[in-house]
């Protein structure tokens, strides 16, 4: 048979298919005859039934991309990031896997991937109109990697803000529930990244010693990892813990909740009045997550041969002023007459102590010896929201974003 022939016996069928009509009876309402097709006409509507739903496979998902950058002195806004609909591709290849996305976090340090250059070698800036990544946990729908099948939970500090993707097996890791007591939220803060920070940076830098009468001061103390810095020194031995935070409801949640021995709203008051009340003995482990005048004040008051766990510096993020910032020439004179350690502290350093870590962390959770708190926020679409509200303390613990919560397949 020529080619193009069946094409040809198919057209001319389903034209005479089309054109035949029931012969009129009577009571029969009479309808004029439908209009007589072209051939091209029959093409599409054969294109329409038989070949468009052989191509349907493409998977319409939701992502957010970079919208505007904030400048590097102003302050980020939910309109500096935009969702958009694109295509998933309907198939994966060797060594990739597909994820469902479960939860998204939004984290301090992302302000500097926001402006062209992050001033860190270790941190790539976000592109303009380009997808927006960070920390995620996901569920595999379809795996071609020999280390995940369908069904695995994992994570990856480089996901993708997006409702599914296909990732390279290679970046991800494979986390179990029972770790969390099935909340996999908690691989994104307590017994994930800001768990592993602040239990390293006190290991590291922090140089506790069990009754040796230490008092430690944590500022961002109801945040992500301050909250959690304050419970792991009073586990690790220091006989006082104070926080400083910025509402009266956050100072209340550190001493009745979180163990902190006192807690300092620096948005009411006297910080440096109210710090000589609460550590009559000085500071000896200060635990920064702000930096400017707080961390000032601090420091001011803390002892010969004490230390600073040097985490993050949110209050100079907004300003273009390298990491970690220069001290004032007042502040940073007491640093060096009291021998005061301030050494940059960087979390990914310590790969080798995230697995014992991440243990010590599910051991102490499990017993009720570190209690857990998150601010939750529903929908890809609210990510800007959710960065905005981080940006400016309206967080208690962990900052999160809830893509899906269905876990079944």
């Amino acid at each position: 048979m020529p080619p193009g022939q069946p094409n040809m016996v198919r057209l001319t069928s389903v034209k005479k298919e089309l054109s035949v009509l029931p012969t009129p009876s009577l009571g029969m309402h009479l309808t004029p005859p439908p209009p007589v097709l072209s051939d091209l006409e029959l093409g599409v509507a054969l294109y329409r039934s038989l070949v468009r739903p052989l191509c349907s496979k493409v998977m319409i998902i939701q992502r957010v991309v970079l919208n505007s950058r904030p400048g590097k002195n102003g302050n980020p806004v939910a309109e500096n990031f935009r969702i958009e609909e694109v295509n998933l591709p309907d198939n994966i290849n060797e060594g990739q896997v597909q994820v469902r996305t479960l939860y998204l976090s939004v984290d301090p340090y992302m302000r500097c991937r926001m402006n062209e250059d992050t001033g860190s070698d270790y941190i790539t800036p976000w592109q303009l109109s380009q997808v927006v990544d960070g920390g995620g946990i996901g569920i595999v729908e379809e795996s071609k990697h020999v280390h995940f099948t369908k069904g695995d939970f994992v994570t990856s500090f480089y996901w993708p803000w997006q409702t599914k993707v296909i990732l390279n097996g290679n970046s991800l890791e494979k986390v179990d529930p029972q770790l969390a007591n099935g909340h996999l939220s908690y691989f994104l803060g307590a017994i994930g990244m800001p768990g592993l920070t602040s239990l390293i940076g006190i290991q590291e830098k922090g140089h506790i010693t069990a009754g040796s009468n230490q008092t430690m001061v944590v500022s961002g103390a109801a945040g992500a990892c301050g909250s959690l810095a304050g419970q792991i020194g009073n586990l690790m031995g220091c006989s006082r813990v104070v926080g400083i935070c910025g509402t009266q409801e956050k100072c209340h949640l550190l001493t009745s909740e979180l163990g902190f021995d006192a807690a300092i709203n620096y948005k009411k008051g006297n910080v440096a009045e109210q710090l000589r009340e609460f550590c009559p003995a000085g500071v000896d482990v200060y635990f920064d997550n702000v930096g400017g005048d707080i961390s000032d004040t601090v420091i001011s008051q803390m002892n010969q041969n004490s230390h600073i766990i040097l985490c993050g510096q949110i209050s100079q993020y907004n300003k273009d002023v390298p990491y970690p910032p220069p001290l004032p020439p007042a502040v940073e004179a007491i640093q060096k007459e009291r021998n005061i350690t301030r050494e940059r502290f960087l979390v990914l350093n310590y790969k080798d102590k995230f697995e014992s870590g991440i243990l010590q962390l599910s051991q102490w959770f499990k017993e009720g010896k570190l209690k857990i708190k998150e601010t939750v926020v529903n929908g890809l679409e609210n990510m800007g929201v959710a960065f905005q509200s981080m940006m400016t303390g309206g967080n208690i613990g962990k900052q999160i974003v809830c893509i899906s919560e269905e876990t079944s397949l």
